[in-house]
């Protein structure tokens, strides 16, 4: 019978080495906080609950973790990870399950892991507790892991007390855990804070567990699963091993990266088969890209939803509300804002497109602006099919231009524009003759008087 899942995800600490106002844990990878990464895994699992222990600046991470159906406990005074834990006893009380313990700046953490944690719980040597261990290339300051060759455990040590020897082990301590919530609350009430940093460790319910009897295991995971951010520049490098992790997801998937190093993806970027990204391309949240579609250089997509066929740029911007149907095309320099760009349209250059929908066929001649905004509130623009607006016109919303009509290029128009008419706002043009002969010898004439 599969035991019910609870997780403890500690996110008390004030990260000052970050010298940021948010909140350690809420600064994000991929756009996304990392605490929310590490929740939207938890989730994968079903867990019957899932509680976060905050501290300073607790009213940001409550705020964060609210609409996920996340509770939280205060931990208002940090005197260590076991100290930590214990604030999630009175949450849990009742509660017969498996505990994941988990920190919210140890992000990447995958549910497959999580999931193997859990399974070597309920192996047949029945282990008190599950430590996830890694080696990584610089042990460091980790605490270590003294195990046999079938991962049980024989000593765990945090590196200020350990000794010369234990310290040489490479196996470390990530500090997640799994533990049977009915052993986990009763071990960590006999931890104690004798120890060199005067605080109260998670790790040491593991050896509180062998002086009963019962030995604890360890699993290993790789050391990137398990980096920590602690500083702008960890997170910096974080963020750069998952780029580098999904950019070689996209490839394998059947995207082409002309330049991968340079392409930059969020945690819910959807690409289809056969897409094209050309060099220094950035995708913002909320961005889904369908099958045979390219990408050109130097463009921000964000919020946007392209369709087969269609391509985008370069040096374009989709902003957040932009569709583009089949076949539709954006040139560079192009901004679209809550926009539609019906199949087979196209705005090729140095057009502006907010609050906008473009049947089918549209062409936008260059320099063309949806005047959308009047300081207050946003006006729609509607551009039939087949409708042709020339080159530098502004379309004053709210106004319509029907199916199959020719706005003049230069037109500023304030007034909806019937279908197959051709619609001119420009000054009239006069020609003078001579003019400018006369005006140059009068001025020359002037100039040499001086």
């Amino acid at each position: 019978m599969t035991q019910p899942i609870a997780a403890i995800i500690l996110a008390a600490g004030k990260g000052t080495r970050m010298k940021s106002d948010l909140h350690k844990v809420l600064h994000p990878i991929a756009g996304r906080p990392m605490l929310l990464h590490l929740v939207a895994s938890v989730a994968q699992l079903s867990p019957a609950r899932t509680i976060a222990v905050v501290g300073a600046g607790r009213e940001q991470v409550e705020a964060a973790v609210a609409p996920h159906g996340v509770d939280t406990v205060h931990q208002a005074e940090q005197l260590g990870t076991g100290h930590a834990v214990r604030q999630a006893e009175e949450a849990l009380r009742g509660f017969d399950g498996d505990v994941l313990i988990l920190y919210g700046d140890v992000p990447l953490v995958s549910p497959e892991t999580m999931q193997r944690m859990l399974d070597r719980l309920h192996a047949g040597d029945a282990p008190a507790t599950v430590v996830l261990g890694f080696r990584p290339d610089d042990p460091g300051a980790y605490g270590r892991i003294i195990a046999d060759d079938h991962g049980r455990i024989a000593k765990m040590v945090e590196y200020k007390d350990a000794s010369d020897a234990e310290r040489a082990v490479t196996l470390c301590n990530s500090g997640l855990m799994a533990v049977r919530a009915r052993d986990l609350f009763a071990l960590l009430a006999r931890v104690t804070n004798d120890n060199a940093a005067g605080e109260y460790y998670l790790p040491d319910i593991v050896m509180l567990a062998a002086a009963d009897g019962r030995s604890s295991a360890v699993i290993e995971t790789d050391a990137h699963e398990v980096a920590g951010v602690n500083s702008r520049a960890e997170l910096a490098g974080l963020e750069r091993a998952w780029q580098d992790k999904r950019r070689a997801q996209a490839m394998a998937d059947g995207v082409t990266l002309i330049a991968p190093e340079t392409v930059w993806f969020s945690h819910d970027t959807q690409l289809g088969r056969d897409v094209t990204v050309e060099p220094n391309v950035v995708f913002g949240p909320g961005v889904t890209i369908a099958d045979t579609v390219v990408i050109h250089a130097f463009s921000h997509l964000e919020g946007a939803r392209v369709a087969s066929g269609a391509s985008v740029g370069p040096y374009a911007r989709l902003r957040p509300g932009s569709v583009l149907e089949e076949d539709a095309k954006i040139g560079n320099f192009v901004e679209m804002k809550k926009a539609v760009l019906g199949k087979g349209a196209k705005a090729s250059h140095l057009t502006y497109l907010g609050d906008a929908s473009v049947g089918a066929g549209a062409n936008i001649g260059a320099g063309t602006i949806t005047c959308n905004y009047d300081g207050f509130l946003k006006y729609q623009t509607v551009i039939g099919e087949g409708a042709f607006i020339g080159s530098n016109s502004a379309l004053v919303a709210p106004v319509t231009i029907g199916d199959g009509a020719i706005v003049g290029a230069g037109s500023v128009v304030t007034r909806d524009v019937e279908a197959d008419a051709l619609a001119l706002a420009r000054g009239r043009q006069e020609a003078l003759p001579g003019w400018a002969k006369r005006f140059r010898g009068k001025m020359a004439e002037r100039k040499g008087k001086k």
